[in-house]
């Protein structure tokens, strides 16, 4: 999103005084068991969100969506804020993820839903004007919702149209709550009700039925019939004359509530019709007259169809209906509407709100307003990860426009580009470079500054598409010629190049050029402030140093990182990372410390691959304790939250699962695992091949041509990470001491153990031979020392030290809401029913005195209750 979240739309509109009672309605929207989705769908003025709101609890997660909402982003940016604030800390991780990269909105929602599961109470989420919203990007999330949502969620949608969503589906299981037109229309005693007890009118019986068939018992029509009404002495000729059909209703309806009004008030309404939420000062420059915020109360008291949206009355809208027809009015007497429109694009552009300016500057036909608009908007929209805003505006601008705007292509460029529409990109970029190649006073810029980055921009954006199409040298001539380009202080353009650099190189096996890149990034972003990018940077280059064998380098680089950006979002990263080293050397306390650490941040301090990482960090600390199911739960909990973020897969999960089935000594599952693997031996499938050797030797063959091959390759890429690895390998597998003594002469400077004590008594027994020969050797004594000492983390015993302590019961839950179960698979591992840990929960969430899976999670690790 850009800019903060705009707060009235998630605020339940007030109920208005006097509504009719209307139980038949009230009961149909009551929870019923296995129903997850209520669905209001009727057209305008049918009362839909009238109903709703008398219906929804204070508690209620409400969005009020807009046209804008159909950005995904910024959809599920309020619905996951919405959710965020009637349970506070539930979708914290979600909002985090959701921002940080192109993460599946399946993957995001899954957490959330898990944590909804175990709420011991029930919480409804409202989606009101669905139809604004719907479309292809956003149907997507919203059918994972209903086909996923825990019974503890009530989603209620109230549309015009029908959604995209499995409806028919949802029906036949008897999951579906409707409610339609029909349902909603008054009744003759709703009616009389209405006109009579509510409006005043004191209508006979006679009349009410008359309104009641000519409406059809459509709320909108009445409302503006009582309007006209009121204080007219013929009701019954007005009465006699009313008819037609709804559209022609309405017209005739709103020439008599607008004829009867004062001149300015009259002049008001139409003329701010043209913007969808209301507010003085807005007023005041849309109409060129002063005095909006008293006119706004004055039709609130007069109940001229305007809808508060905040308690403050600030902000207002006109109801929908009402909206419509001004609108339509407001064109047909004055033909061109332009005026209004490019007054409250200058009021938006000057209040910041970039989007709303292109909308009104759209609507007002004001294209080079717009365009320049656009400009402005690009870089804060591509910041907050919009770039399908961006790109539906693309539609919008002339071509001629943007021939004449180098800057604007380049937004759209990148806005096709996050959009993975790759086609036709090269030739944009080629159209740029004759535009850059004219006349300087042909082209039109808002900052003439920004055409000096044009050239490395358009030779970074040629290395992304070859990244894409997979020819990583490509990536690395145009990134190259983007840093030759590239001007001095354009720290964005030289880290994005650099890092595209990095990652070619990385992919290619060259870890040299790829740490190089990834350096040279962290080192650009740092200048301008970036700094969770810089922590994003120093994950990947303490990764590239690990593989290097260089693990104090490693550590440097991520202590240095926390030093520069602690408390920004990749903190826990940097944990996770030294969790690793940690292990490596076989400190496993350490490790478990830094873990605990990362996971007491919580997922708001996590870059987006940190989940899948944090578990497979555990995951290695489990295996080391002998627990292999433990470790193996992990990995495929690790599996479901895998977020590549765009580097290369070096070390697949499903590998790290072979390893384990291999050393639990299932080596028909690790078979079919080998299946898959690639014959390429590159860098890129190293560890795949390293884990197929070690598969060969648990089967008694013959692993040593395979060993060779990735020894010769990994010590001409100088991987000598990977190196000892295989070296230790090769000395298990032909009983070979000086094999091993290489490997220990590479890996004493860095204080590797667990690479060789976890290989057991095979590796033990070479290791003994060689200390006969280097009694003197304080190295070979502390790996003997290490693989003699059971592998345990340190668990001191913690009281709960709570007034009110956790029961068994309780301490059993706590610890599997630790895990990826949701609600009904807790209930199925503790062999009870879905309330009885929803009442465990409550209890768990009491007694901690917390609110949410994971506060609760981290006050267990706190108390050292997750520890025994």
């Amino acid at each position: 999103m850009t800019g903060p979240v705009v707060e009235t739309k998630l605020y339940r509109p007030r109920n208005r005084q006097g509504l009719v009672d209307r139980p038949r309605l009230d009961q149909r929207l009551l929870r019923t068991d296995g129903v997850g989705l209520t669905l209001v769908s009727a057209p305008a003025g049918f009362g839909k969100t009238t109903l709703v709101s008398a219906w929804a609890a204070e508690s209620a997660a409400w969005v009020s969506l807009e046209e804008s909402d159909q950005d995904p982003t910024t959809f599920w940016t309020y619905v996951l804020t919405a959710l965020n604030r009637v349970t506070p800390g539930i979708a914290e991780g979600a909002l985090v993820l959701l921002r940080s990269g192109p993460t599946p909105i399946e993957t995001i929602l899954a957490g959330v839903l898990n944590d909804l599961s175990v709420l011991p109470d029930d919480i409804d989420l409202v989606l009101d004007d669905y139809h604004l919203a719907d479309g292809l990007e956003i149907s997507r999330g919203m059918t994972y919702l209903p086909d996923h949502q825990p019974p503890q969620l009530h989603l209620l949608i109230s549309t015009r149209a029908d959604p995209a969503l499995p409806l028919a589906r949802l029906r036949t299981r008897g999951e579906l709550v409707e409610v339609r037109a029909a349902d909603l229309r008054f009744t003759v005693d709703e009616v009389d009700s209405f006109l009579n007890t509510v409006a005043g009118l004191g209508l006979d019986a006679e009349a009410i039925a008359t309104l009641e068939e000519r409406t059809e018992g459509w709320i909108a029509a009445l409302r503006l019939a009582a309007l006209s009404l009121r204080g007219r002495s013929d009701t019954t000729g007005f009465i006699d004359d009313f008819a037609g059909d709804d559209r022609y209703v309405v017209d005739y309806l709103v020439d008599e509530v607008l004829d009867r009004q004062p001149d300015d008030v009259r002049r008001f309404l139409l003329e701010t019709s043209v913007v969808d939420r209301l507010t003085g000062p807005l007023c005041d420059v849309v109409t060129g007259q002063p005095g909006g915020t008293a006119m706004l109360e004055s039709l609130e008291r007069q109940n001229l169809f305007v809808v508060p949206l905040d308690d403050r009355r600030q902000w207002y809208r006109y109801h929908h209906l009402f909206a419509d027809v001004l609108r339509a009015r407001l064109l047909a007497e004055r033909g061109d509407i332009a005026e209004p429109h490019r007054r409250a694009a200058q009021w938006y552009g000057d209040a910041g709100d970039l989007v709303a300016a292109v909308h009104h500057a759209l609507a007002a036909g004001d294209v080079d307003h717009a365009a320049e608009l656009i400009e402005l908007a690009v870089p804060g929209l591509r910041r907050e990860r919009q770039e399908a805003t961006i790109r539906r505006w693309l539609d919008d601008i002339p071509e001629e426009v943007v021939q004449r705007r180098p800057v604007l292509a380049i937004g759209f460029v990148g806005a096709l580009m996050a959009g993975n529409e790759f086609p036709g990109v090269e030739q944009r970029l080629q159209d740029i470079e004759r535009q850059l190649s004219g006349p300087d006073d042909a082209l039109v810029v808002v900052d003439p500054g920004e055409l000096e980055h044009l050239p490395s921009a358009i030779e970074t954006y040629r290395a992304a598409l070859d990244l894409v199409a997979g020819h990583p040298a490509g990536t690395i001539e145009h990134a190259a010629h983007a840093l030759r380009l590239a001007i001095p202080g354009d720290d964005l353009t030289i880290s994005a190049a650099s890092a595209l650099s990095g990652l070619a190189s990385w992919a290619g096996g060259d870890l040299v050029s790829a740490h190089r890149g990834y350096a040279g990034a962290a080192a650009g972003l740092e200048r301008i402030g970036h700094l969770s990018d810089v922590l994003g940077c120093s994950v990947t280059l303490a990764d590239l140093e690990i593989t290097q064998g260089r693990l104090r380098q490693a550590q440097a680089t991520l202590e240095r990182a926390l030093e520069v950006g602690h408390g920004v979002r990749g903190t826990s990263d940097m944990y996770v990372g030294l969790s690793r080293i940690a292990w490596e050397r076989n400190d496993l306390d350490a490790a478990a410390d830094y873990l605990r650490r990362a996971e007491e941040l919580g997922v708001v301090s996590d870059l987006p691959q940190n989940p899948y990482r944090w578990r497979l960090a555990m995951a290695r600390i489990r295996e080391t304790e002998g627990d292999l199911d433990s470790a193996l739960d992990l990995v495929a909990a690790a599996i479901t939250v895998y977020v590549g973020d765009f580097s290369p897969n070096v070390r697949p999960l499903t590998a790290v699962r072979a390893r384990l089935l291999i050393v639990r000594g299932d080596l028909s599952a690790a078979q079919e695992w080998a299946e898959s693997v690639p014959e390429d031996e590159s860098y890129l499938h190293e560890y795949e091949h390293v884990t197929l050797a070690r598969l060969v030797m648990a089967q008694r063959g013959d692993a040593a041509p395979l060993l060779e091959r990735l020894r010769a390759a990994a010590e001409a890429g100088r991987r000598t990470g990977s190196l000892i690895e295989i070296l230790v390998l090769q000395a298990l597998a032909g009983r070979d001491p000086a094999v091993l003594e290489r490997a220990l002469t590479l890996a004493e400077p860095e204080g590797y153990v667990r690479v060789f004590i976890a290989e057991g008594a095979p590796l033990l027994t070479l290791l003994a031979r060689l200390q006969q020969h280097r009694r003197g050797s304080a190295y070979l004594r502390t790996l003997l020392a290490a693989a003699r000492r059971p592998a345990r983390v340190s668990r001191p015993a913690a009281p709960q030290n709570l007034l009110d302590p956790l029961s068994d019961r309780e301490l059993d839950v706590l610890r599997l809401l630790t895990s990826e179960l949701d609600g009904p698979s807790i209930a199925r591992e503790l062999v009870v029913s879905l309330n009885t840990v929803r009442t465990h929960t409550k209890h768990i969430y009491t007694k901690l005195g917390v609110n949410n899976r994971r506060a609760a999670i981290r006050r267990g690790h706190q108390l050292g209750l997750l520890t025994r």
